[in-house]
């Protein structure tokens, strides 16, 4: 059951960290607390204009959805464009804050800080959600992959199924000789600046190419934004690719299993990706909050690729008409309220100890 499992991603996600035992309950309700009691929601009136990451549109429309249930005169708008596009559009001065699957890079910060009059650009991190190597390959249902047979696929070095490598990978399986289709993102994602990454710190050997939100291996099919990649990857026999567990799910596609470091092929299932979640590390100053992640986990059973996808803002700075309706919208977004209104999205909630860093720097905007 889909939801259940979703469900349990969140609560492994909180549980790990305070041991937080209110999970269970499949409905549509505001949840209650720790305390026992809703919070209330801070409403303002006017417009706010964000955009970025399209990884975090559904948790981002449940927030917006829900904001406007209870603040009238409001009006939000979130255009899920990239992750890339949001963090220009924040530079520019076109998007109030911009939602990214990845923290602003150093090269990035002065241009972001110059939009804060009298502060900084923080990343707040809202929401998590694992990756899925997703494939479609006909007569085989369980493929497993190590780290390294994932960089030479998608650095174009290994081009057919029945390569050594990936039959290293799975003695039993009987692979056909069909060429692969490495399905990338075109547009400039945090969806891959987090793939890549990981690639890069799993397989240093066989992934030569860093880290960035552009796509930088030759070869491979480009498709824009998380839905392209499952379409593609749905529609055509002998593709892979990474998309969010949530699309990998809409779309019915099969999942591959990822070495980890144990040692082990480690399927994506809520209680893997609880796992990583739960060791990622808080590695900014103050209050921003950008989340250290270790993909080469050695937590049995443990799936090693998991995303944070943030909200980008200003520390200071927001001008005085945004200012309040943005604590709002992200008050609620970091709420233990809001986050529990994820679990039937395909995200699994920020570990509690996270959130409430999250909910506080919120707070000191201004």
């Amino acid at each position: 059951m889909k939801l259940q499992r979703y469900g349990t991603l969140a609560c492994l996600a909180l549980t790990a960290t305070l041991g937080l035992s209110a999970c269970g309950s499949d409905n549509n309700e505001p949840s209650s607390s720790a305390s026992g009691s809703a919070a209330a929601v801070d409403c303002a009136t006017g417009t706010v204009n964000a955009q970025g990451s399209s990884a975090q549109k559904n948790a981002m429309d449940e927030w917006i959805k829900a904001y406007q249930q209870q603040c009238k005169g409001v009006t939000i708008n979130y255009e899920p464009s990239g992750s890339g596009a949001g963090i220009t559009a924040f530079i520019s001065g076109t998007a109030d804050f911009a939602g990214s699957d990845s923290a602003l890079k150093p090269e990035e910060q002065p241009k972001a800080d110059a939009k804060c009059a009298g502060g900084a650009a923080i990343n707040l991190p809202m929401v998590i959600g694992p990756v899925a190597v997703a494939y479609n390959l006909n007569g085989v249902d369980n493929l497993q992959v190590k780290p390294a047979t994932l960089a030479k696929i998608f650095a174009g070095k290994v081009t057919k199924w029945d390569d050594p490598a990936i039959k290293a990978d799975n003695p039993d399986a009987k692979l056909p000789s069909t060429a692969i289709q490495a399905v990338h993102r075109s547009d400039e994602s945090g969806t891959t600046d987090n793939f890549t990454k990981f690639l890069s710190k799993t397989a240093e050997a066989d992934w030569t190419l860093g880290n960035a939100k552009a796509w930088k291996a030759p070869g491979g099919v480009g498709a824009a934004k998380s839905d392209g990649v499952a379409s593609k990857i749905k529609s055509t026999d002998g593709t892979i690719g990474y998309v969010e567990w949530s699309y990998a799910e809409n779309a019915s596609l099969k999942m591959a299993k990822v070495g980890n470091g144990a040692g082990e092929f480690a399927a994506l299932t809520a209680e893997s990706a609880g796992k990583t979640i739960a060791g990622a590390k808080i590695a900014g100053q103050g209050d921003d909050l950008k989340l250290s992640i270790d993909y080469n986990t050695k937590e049995a059973g443990a799936y090693p690729i998991v995303l944070a996808t943030y909200e980008i803002v200003c520390s200071k700075g927001l001008a005085a008409d945004k200012l309040k309706l943005v604590k709002g919208l992200l008050g609620h977004a970091a709420s233990a309220e809001g986050q529990a209104s994820l679990t039937e999205l395909g995200y699994a909630p920020l570990p509690e100890t996270v959130r409430t860093k999250v909910e506080a720097a919120v707070k000191n905007l201004s």
